[in-house]
């Protein structure tokens, strides 16, 4: 039915037709110039996501249908319960509402999805918070506290350095060596590798943002924060981890059965004095620390066809509220997920019959 109250619409004449045509022409150009740049397809000698997802799989191994790092790993779903105490800081729905469902996946780091759980110290639990608003919040998190580099030039080399030899099919023993000699920043990272004791369970470790980002609040206030999960309830010394293939993915359904899991979400407020685009700087311990709330896991899903699969953990996807801060390497996390989200997606036709099925509740 037409709206009377509306005025009528006036034809376009011939040179507004050209013009609003042309408008859109070149906003179609600026785009796919900025994909082609982002892409790498400008300057063959630029570091680009495609060059780092191709290292990941030169160094890794390639298994379609799989991400590109942080290939072994178990959906779950709960939901976050709010404590009221980041109101002041931040005006994402997140922070208000009592409770807000999210799916999640733990997962180890690594490019191999049959790797045994011991083979690596670093765990990851990554979370997309779906907003009743309509708007999301996903997070990646770490067990390591720091990142090792602070550019994705860095992260670059250090790929390089950890590839095969192709006659060998082992790294040249002395190139991590040389490139962490190279790059002092990372004494910190080096320094927890030394004492990192992997335990037996996704459900007794703290998982770490290690990147800086902002809270807004209504008032347009800033506010330079990190943040971490905790476990609460689950023994958080637990014993470490067996020579066992698969240890991690079936204690975690056994302790699911008998119980949701929970982790407090602590976040670290910053000085203006703290680093916010260096992820390998430790801020002051003495550092103001709120508990955001409580992390509440109640279910465990296979990773090929439970609810995490077809989500892309980019930590830019942010709510009105949280900003990204100046670090270097959100961008290039957010291009190189984007990347690797595009490659496995292609090929979840190769998954095993299994697991294939289609299920994006994206």
């Amino acid at each position: 039915m037409q709206d009377r109250s509306a005025p009528p619409r006036r034809p376009l004449n011939t040179a507004s037709k050209v013009m609003r045509l042309t408008g859109i022409a070149l906003v179609v150009a600026v785009t796919a110039a900025a994909f082609a740049y982002v892409n790498g397809s400008l300057d063959s000698h630029r570091l680009t996501p495609r060059k780092l997802v191709d290292n990941l799989e030169t160094n890794n191994g390639i298994y379609p249908g799989y991400r590109r790092n942080h290939a072994k790993g178990v959906c779950v779903v709960g939901y976050f319960e709010n404590s009221g105490q980041l109101r002041e800081y931040s005006s994402a729905a997140v922070f208000s509402d009592a409770r807000t469902p999210l799916v999640g996946r733990f997962a180890l780091a690594g490019g191999n999805p049959q790797a045994p759980d011991s083979g690596a110290p670093v765990r990851s639990l990554a979370l997309r918070f779906e907003l009743a608003n309509g708007e999301q919040w996903r997070t990646g998190m770490n067990t390591m506290p720091v990142f090792p580099v602070s550019t994705p030039e860095a992260f670059y080399e250090m790929l390089q350095a950890g590839r095969p030899d192709p006659a060998t099919g082992k790294p040249d023993p002395g190139a991590m060596p040389k490139f962490f000699a190279a790059h002092p920043e990372s004494a910190a990272f080096l320094q927890w590798v030394k004492s990192a004791k992997p335990s037996a369970s996704y459900a007794t470790e703290t998982y770490n943002g290690i990147n800086a980002f902002y809270l807004v609040n209504a008032a347009g206030k800033r506010q330079a924060v990190r943040w971490s999960v905790v476990p609460l309830d689950q023994n958080a010394a637990d014993a470490a981890i067996a020579q066992d293939a698969n240890v991690l993915e079936p204690d975690l359904a056994q302790r699911l059965a008998s119980g949701p899991l929970r982790w407090q979400l602590r976040m670290t407020l910053g000085k203006p004095e703290d680093p916010t685009s260096d992820a390998t700087k430790v801020w002051p311990g003495d550092r103001t620390v709120l508990d955001a709330g409580t992390v509440v896991l109640q279910e465990i899903q296979p990773q090929n066809s439970g609810e995490c699969r077809d989500i892309n953990y980019d930590p830019l996807i942010l709510p009105s509220g949280i900003e990204g801060s100046d670090d270097p390497l959100l961008a290039a996390r957010s291009a190189v997920y984007a990347n690797s989200y595009l490659r496995r997606t292609s090929e979840v036709g190769k998954l095993p019959a299994a697991t294939a099925t289609k299920e994006s509740r994206q």
